[in-house]
């Protein structure tokens, strides 16, 4: 068995979204604690897990140091760069995984494309106490369904930047108001070629990944999706905030 750290998200070492990649023989899972202690001894965000299933595709799990995952982009998309690599998958591959089937396409130069599926969102009261947690009263907020993470949309660009969240005041909330995480957005500045800023900050799962991490940018663009695009009718850019060079593209 080979474990890998796989950096997503970025051109150069010890830069991007790191995850851990285990990539496992044909058969039953292993046993859930043993895949929690390798993922806690990684101690990355999370640490995928992946087998050949009988119907050719290949089974995926996600797992943070101390909890399951329902879904994950970056750890996704390392395991595809490593099958790739590893010469396991041609053009592309079909995961079977808790969000159903996701796919990921490889193209000629490399270049990695995930077809996740869309989270719907509704409009929801803002949560008592939010404000104060983000420092800034919010436009709106939404909720994502199955997800469980509550989308807040800040008024402009510089406000997603200046967060500076009271992550226990934000895990209250989340228990209070039974949501997994919150996504922090807001439309880019005018002029930029980047559309949304989404930062994620999960409490619930006692790996607070800060205003420095971020993914599911089709949630933003669910919302942010419904005003003007500059850049074309399908295509969503977006960029996490305060760390450059990690951008998402959303069609």
């Amino acid at each position: 068995m080979r474990i890998r750290v796989i950096d997503a998200f970025t051109d150069r070492p010890f830069a991007g979204n790191p995850a851990g990649v285990c990539l496992l023989d044909a058969g039953p899972w292993p046993d859930e604690g043993w895949m929690l202690q390798i993922a806690a001894e990684m101690a990355h965000a999370e640490t995928a897990f992946a087998k050949p299933a009988e119907d050719g595709r290949w089974d995926l799990r996600w797992f943070t140091p101390v909890v399951e995952a329902d879904l994950c982009g970056h750890a996704t998309l390392a395991t595809t760069h490593a099958l790739h690599s590893d010469g396991l998958i041609d053009g592309g591959v079909r995961f079977n995984s808790r969000s159903g089937i996701l796919i990921a396409v490889v193209a000629a130069d490399g270049a990695i494309t995930l077809d996740f599926p869309a989270a719907p969102v509704t409009a929801a009261e803002i949560p008592a106490g939010l404000a104060k947690a983000l420092g800034i009263t919010p436009l709106t907020v939404h909720r994502t369904g199955p997800l469980r993470d509550l989308l807040t949309v800040l008024p402009d660009e510089a406000a997603v930047r200046a967060v500076a969240p009271d992550l226990a005041a934000i895990a209250e909330i989340a228990e209070r108001e039974d949501i997994r995480g919150l996504v922090v957005t807001a439309a880019a500045a005018a002029g930029r070629r980047l559309r949304f800023r989404v930062p994620l900050l999960r409490p619930g799962h006692r790996h607070p990944r800060g205003p420095r991490h971020w993914e599911r940018p089709h949630r933003a663009g669910a919302v942010l999706g419904r005003a003007p695009r500059p850049h074309g009718p399908r295509r969503l850019a977006g960029l996490g905030a305060r760390r450059p060079g990690r951008r998402r593209t959303c069609r």
